[in-house]
Parts: structure tokens; C-alpha cells; sequence
């Protein structure tokens, strides 16, 4: 996601590098599953009383339903629950916001999660962008079996690549172009869901692989309008001490370990046009390493976008970098002080790109900001409509 920084900045209020996907899952929350054990069980009997007696409160209301696992695709490996366990003990669960889980064990990714959509209640400022829907993933002739039946990104026949087909349409009006990512989606459901209805259809957003209910996440983005990227963790400096996870590709893999490993990532889900590192400050300083993986992004036609840390690769494939990211600093004030810069450094250059992590703090800035962005004199566009070649 793009939770982690530019490799020399901090990663949240202050927190380095060094405290990793461990305090980002703190600040999330921790482990999603948590939230449904201990209370869960009593919770979902006295519901079911209430239901059976008083009739279901959100009958009627509009739904969408997330299968909890792909059919098909592999599941999360053992232990990636532990790599996003809190920092500090008595660290609050994350909270599964207004999922409603039904038939099934979220443990082991069965069963659907019901999602309420925007008119039965959506997040604070949400927008409704039905119009701007995106068509359904997968679209035909960009996927073939993988390993394990799971569906990975292809080149389609007649040259249509993924990130081509998945990207959100843009016409350019003669302005200056600002574009901005939002990562660390679907492990927390609120800020997830929070996200996706609240912010305009031109903020690209990036989701973790390891989200249960990943392609339901994503078939929501899309009908609402966003383009999305995947997240793929990298060897950091600090590895192990900050670890992103078991499917980490690692700057010393062999060139098979670290194809196999982005293999399981990209089998994930489908729909996304690129993918962007999650850490990795030593995984792009790594020639071999960046070499292996350019290749296999680049046969499969999708695109790479960076926090800013891999400014300098090429690789010959469609890239893109943050100019800065725009909640280093969790305060309003200091957000909106470098969304200003972002404009600032599009008006200079002709465009711009920003990252961000999905607080709700972040969320709320940039819809307020995005909101008056054309009477300033910039386009807001997708993160897709400033990627370009880069060899």
C-alpha cells in the first residue's frame, strides 16, 4: 500500500521507517478477525432474537454482498495475520465498521459480508457516482490460469494490457493534472468503504493483498468510479525487524523465489491496472531484484507506481512516482499544507502526484480539497493519466 513512505521520510506522526506494517496495523487496528471473537458470538444471537422478533432493520435497504474468498484464488498464507498484529499490547482490534458477516467463519475466509450502500447510510460527505462506473473485472482476454487455477493479468491478443483496459477513462482539459493514490485499503471496512464512497472517482485507490474479501473491495471501487492498484510488500532495511508479511519479495531472492511470490500476489484479485510497493527501501535499491520483477510486470502489461522511493528506476514499463506524500504529518493543518505543495509542484511541472495512507483524518481532507480543486485552476486526475514509459 502506500502506507509506507518515501524511503527517507516517516511513516506515520513521526514514526520511522523502522516501526513498518507493525504500526500501520496499529493504527489501524490490528487483526480484522479479532473484532468478531469474544462479544461476536453473543452479539450475533441477541441479533438474531431481535431479527426473528422485530423483523430486520435494514430489510429493503440497497446491499452489496463481498464474497470472503475468491473463488479460486489461493487463500492469505499462515501467518499473515501476525505480520499486522499491533506494536503495543491493548491495542483495540480493527473495527469491521458496518460489515455484517453472514453464514461462514471469517477465520477461514468463508462466508459474504454485507455492505450497505450509500443511500441506506453511507459514510459522512459520501458522493454517489453511479455514472462513473467501471466495467466488471475481469475483462476478457486479460487473464489466464496460474498457478493453482488462480487468475493472473495477461496481454491480451490483440495488444490491449491491463494497465490500459483497468485504468480510469481520462480527457485531459488543457489544466494542470494532480493526481493522487490512497493505500492500505481493506483491512479495516469502515475506512475502506469510507474511501470509496467519499472521495471523488479520480483518486486512484491501492489495496492490501492480504485483505479478506479482496475482489469484493475492489468490484466496489470500480463501480463507484476508481481505478485501483495492488500493493506488493518489499524488503525493507530494517528486515526482519519490520516485516511486511510472508509474501514479502525479498532483495535477495533468487529471480524464480521472487516471481513465484509476486505470482501469489497478483492471483490476489483482478481489475487493477498497476501495482505499488508496500516499504521495499531495499528491495528497489536492489538491481537484481527490480530487474526480475520490471520483467514480470512488464510481460503481463501492467503498470508500476511508487511512493517516491524508486524515482530513479526505469525498467521499460508504464511508471509513475509521488512527488510527496501528503500525511506524513497527521494533522489537518499539515495536510492540507502539502496538498497545497502538490498543486503547487502541478502548476510548475504541468502535473503532479501525491500518496496518502486512508486515515479518516486524510479522507476528510482530501474531499474538501478535492472539491474546489478546478476553481484553483487544476484538473484532478487519475494516477493512470500521469504514468508514463520510463526506460
Amino acid at each position: 500500500m502506500f502506507a509506507k513512505r518515501a524511503s527517507n521520510t516517516v511513516a506515520l506522526a513521526g514514526a520511522s521507517e523502522a516501526q513498518g506494517a507493525r504500526a500501520i496495523a496499529a493504527r489501524l487496528g490490528g487483526n480484522p478477525a479479532l473484532s468478531a471473537a469474544g462479544a461476536g458470538g453473543l452479539f450475533l444471537a441477541t441479533a438474531l432474537v431481535v431479527i426473528l422478533v422485530a423483523g430486520d432493520p435494514r430489510a429493503g435497504m440497497p446491499t452489496v454482498r463481498i464474497p470472503l474468498s475468491q473463488p479460486g484464488a489461493p487463500p492469505p498464507p499462515p501467518g499473515w495475520r501476525e505480520a499486522l498484529a499491533p506494536d503495543q499490547p491493548g491495542d483495540a482490534p480493527v473495527s469491521l465498521g458496518d460489515l455484517q458477516l453472514l453464514p461462514g467463519n471469517a477465520g477461514d475466509a468463508q462466508g459474504q459480508a454485507v455492505i450497505t450502500l450509500p443511500e441506506a447510510g453511507a459514510a459522512p460527505g459520501a458522493v454517489d457516482h453511479p455514472s462513473q462506473a467501471l466495467p466488471p473485472a475481469p475483462i476478457a482476454g486479460l487473464t489466464a490460469p496460474g498457478p493453482g487455477g488462480a487468475l493472473l493479468p495477461i496481454i491480451a491478443s490483440d495488444g490491449r494490457a491491463p494497465y490500459q483496459a483497468y485504468a480510469r477513462p481520462f480527457v485531459s482539459n488543457g489544466r494542470p493534472k494532480v493526481a493522487l493514490v490512497i493505500g492500505g485499503l481493506g483491512l479495516n471496512a469502515k475506512t475502506t468503504r469510507q474511501a470509496i464512497e467519499q472521495l471523488p472517482p479520480e483518486v486512484t485507490l491501492s489495496f492490501v493483498p492480504y485483505a479478506e474479501g479482496l475482489q469484493g473491495w475492489i468490484d466496489l471501487a470500480r463501480a463507484s468510479g476508481h481505478e485501483v492498484l495492488l500493493e506488493a510488500p518489499m524488503e525493507p532495511k530494517d528486515y526482519p525487524d519490520n516485516d511486511p508479511g510472508p509474501y514479502t519479495l525479498m532483495a535477495g531472492g533468487k529471480a524464480q523465489e521472487i516471481t513465484e511470490r509476486l505470482e501469489w500476489l497478483l492471483s490476489r484479485a483482478t481489475g487493477y491496472f498497476g501495482v505499488t510497493n508496500y516499504l521495499g527501501s531495499k528491495f528497489v535499491a536492489t538491481d537484481s531484484a527490480m530487474a526480475t520483477f520490471d520483467d514480470d510486470l512488464r510481460a503481463r502489461g501492467l503498470a508500476f507506481v511508487d511512493d517516491g522511493s524508486a524515482v530513479r528506476r526505469g525498467g521499460g514499463l508504464p511508471r509513475a512516482s509521488a512527488d510527496m506524500v501528503i500525511d506524513d504529518e497527521l494533522a489537518g493543518d499539515a495536510i492540507d499544507k502539502q496538498l497545497l505543495l502538490l498543486e503547487a509542484t502541478a502548476t510548475r511541472n504541468g502535473q503532479a502526484m501525491g500518496s496518502g495512507f486512508a486515515y479518516p483524518l486524510t479522507l476528510d481532507q482530501v474531499s474538501r480539497w478535492a472539491a474546489s480543486l478546478a476553481q484553483r485552476g487544476l484538473q484532478l486526475a487519475p494516477v493512470s493519466a500521469v504514468v508514463m514509459p520510463r526506460r
